[in-house]
């Protein structure tokens, strides 16, 4: 088996395992509530803080720009 074939297969069992997870997790209610639960906490957590952090660096390098156009 090549690498390249490595690669594809790992992916198909990978992906069949997402599948097999979420068919799982939607048919339980527990586990159902569970994941909008987990999923509000990253949204309002790690998500809010990443855009954040993004929307800063993004104003601060459209600032250094500007100002490097005005002097040249």
């Amino acid at each position: 088996m090549t690498e390249a074939e490595a690669r594809t297969a790992a992916n198909v069992v990978l992906g069949a395992a997402a599948v097999g997870a979420a068919v799982i997790v939607l048919r339980s209610p527990r586990l159902r509530r569970l994941a909008w639960q987990l999923a509000r906490t990253w949204v309002t957590g790690p998500a809010a803080a990443w855009a954040a952090t993004e929307i800063r660096r993004a104003w601060d390098e459209s600032d250094s720009r500007a100002v490097a156009a005005r002097a040249g």
